[in-house]
């Protein structure tokens, strides 16, 4: 008789929110912070459910917040998914789901001009079901030996559409919502959704989650933000006396929440966008002053990022180079930081000058592009779960990505300088920067190479494979070497160094972003990902066509 009492209230909690969805939906936009203190564990990581919101509306919609075009009102993350669960009659028919890529819309018989389309539009489209079941037989032949598939672009952003219509199922039926630790002495360490609570804990236990997760709904329903508020603490510190070894600790939690919140990587571009501002427009009228302005301001980005990097090691447990958007966070990071050193050394404005405008771009290219780049804090696949090896080869690595990046900036300067007439024959004090950056990233990149090798070896049984991203690795040491031996031996001088240093940036592109994201084969499957190759492209062009301009205009002189 207990039993069916307890399953009957959780039934009730489960469903109090289909009714008076009128009043649900009129009531003011609450405020879910509180929440970040209840755990979920989503892709085997716990992390807040707060957290956990916001990755899923992201997915399902492309972005961080919901625009209901015909209720002239958006909902934000916490409000749409928890809607979207607790009352989810009705979002079946309105237009959320992503479809960004344009040949998919095409070819599912879609309007080209929309993006995103109802659940009922794709679930029942014939032609992608088609186009997922060829993608599921070609697998085997595409890649028989495992890694990357090699699908096509069309067949992953079809893949990417079914994983959209999996999670909205997930989350309008409560699947997604694993918010229940396992037992103490479970075998299994995975959570559960709330409705297995019965059969897993004592009669006597389960009262405590199911009565402030039904005191949460009505609040929920009501618009009671201060009951709400109550509810959701008791509901973490019951669900958490379930398990507490189990459970990420409040202070975990509450730093991955601030970590969203104060989005450090966004202040930091400001910052470094305010540097450069500093540094441009007062090197003639208030140089000093502008200079120490610029240098705070670059310091203030530095520590923004700073503070980013130690929240991701921390919520994470491991360095921050597991994707290219790491990557690129930590190359954005590397720029700045030979820049202030050699700044400091040097006092010569040129390296902040140099090395902030390409932070600025790359933190805002993942900024404005969180779909490219997933900002989302995943677990580690097997070859890299050894940190000592992740510290010492990829960051060792992607530091050589950013002295690279200097000297190219720094080349720039040298070849505008060229093109004003500015540029002296020898000993020029910029071309020397160049040449100093050169051999920083040569040095950390011979270094990470070789010692990529060495965790090879140790994790699949031989140093050296001729892998796709192990031989660009090695075309792009070998061509600095002969861009900084080519000036040693006097076959070019700075301004062939300077000329080196940018068309060299293309092998760090093609190493970098290339082999994953445009030949996505090789044992560095970790690390692919698709889209962008337009803009690689683009960029390329204008970097060999300003090289070639920059030549002719040097010929005429």
């Amino acid at each position: 008789m207990k039993r069916l009492l307890l399953l009957l209230l959780l039934a009730l909690a489960l469903i109090v929110g289909l009714h008076d969805a009128d009043a649900a939906g009129a009531a003011p936009e609450l405020k879910f912070d509180s929440l970040s203190q209840v755990a979920i564990q989503d892709q085997s990581r716990k992390k807040p459910l707060t957290t956990f919101t916001r990755e899923a509306t992201l997915q399902l919609t492309g972005r961080t917040s919901v625009l209901l075009e015909d209720e002239h009102r958006t909902l934000s993350a916490d409000a749409f998914i928890l809607t979207l669960w607790l009352n989810s009659e009705g979002w079946d028919e309105k237009p959320l789901l992503l479809v960004d890529y344009l040949p998919l819309r095409k070819a599912l018989g879609l309007p080209a001009e929309k993006k995103r389309f109802t659940y009922r539009e794709l679930a029942g489209n014939a032609a992608l079901q088609t186009l997922l079941a060829d993608g599921g037989r070609m697998k085997p032949t595409l890649n028989p030996a495992g890694g990357n598939d090699g699908a096509p672009r069309l067949q992953k952003a079809a893949e990417d559409v079914a994983a959209r219509l999996h999670l909205f199922e997930a989350i309008a039926t409560g699947r997604a919502f694993t918010l229940l630790p396992s037992p103490p002495h479970a075998e299994n360490g995975a959570w559960h959704v709330l409705t297995d609570i019965v059969s897993l804990y004592p009669k006597e236990t389960c009262l405590d989650v199911l009565l402030p997760f039904r005191d949460f709904v009505d609040a929920w329903k009501g618009g009671k933000q201060k009951e709400l508020d109550d509810a959701s603490v008791r509901l973490a510190r019951s669900l958490r006396s379930l398990n507490p070894a189990a459970y990420p600790t409040s202070a975990k939690l509450s730093l991955e929440a601030a970590y969203l919140r104060l989005h450090p990587w966004r202040w930091a571009w400001i910052c470094y966008g305010a540097a450069v501002l500093a540094f441009l427009l007062t090197a003639r009228w208030f140089p000093q002053g502008g200079y120490r302005a610029g240098w705070a301001l670059a310091l203030a980005g530095f520590a923004c990022q700073l503070f980013g990097f130690v929240c991701r090691i921390l919520i994470a447990g491991r360095p921050p180079v597991t994707n290219m958007y790491e990557s690129i966070i930590w190359v954005s990071f590397a720029v700045v930081l030979f820049a202030l050193i050699l700044e400091a050394v040097h006092r010569s404005r040129v390296f902040l000058a140099a090395g902030t405008p390409l932070a600025v771009l790359a933190l805002m290219a993942v900024d404005f592009q969180p779909l490219a780049f997933d900002a989302s804090i995943q677990p580690l696949t097997p070859v890299l779960r050894n940190n000592f090896w992740l510290a010492i080869h990829v960051m060792t690595i992607t530091l050589s990505y950013g002295a690279f990046a200097l000297a190219m900036a720094l080349g720039h300067v040298t070849l505008f300088r060229s093109l004003r007439g500015k540029l002296a024959l020898k000993n020029d004090a910029i071309t020397l920067y160049v040449y100093r950056a050169l051999q920083i990233g040569v040095l950390l990149l011979a270094a990470g190479t070789i010692l990529g090798g060495v965790w090879a070896n140790y994790s699949w049984g031989r140093f050296w494979d001729w892998d796709p991203k192990e031989t660009w690795a090695l075309i792009t040491l070998l061509g600095y070497l002969a861009v900084l031996h080519g000036r040693i031996a006097k076959w070019w001088g700075d301004f062939g160094l300077a000329v080196g240093a940018i068309v060299g940036f293309l092998s760090v592109v093609m190493a970098w972003y290339g082999v994953n994201f445009v030949l996505g084969k090789g044992l560095h499957s970790y690390g692919f990902g698709t889209g962008g190759t337009t803009w690689a492209v683009i960029y390329a062009v204008i970097e060999i066509a300003f090289v070639a301009v920059v030549l002719r205009q040097r010929k005429k002189a």
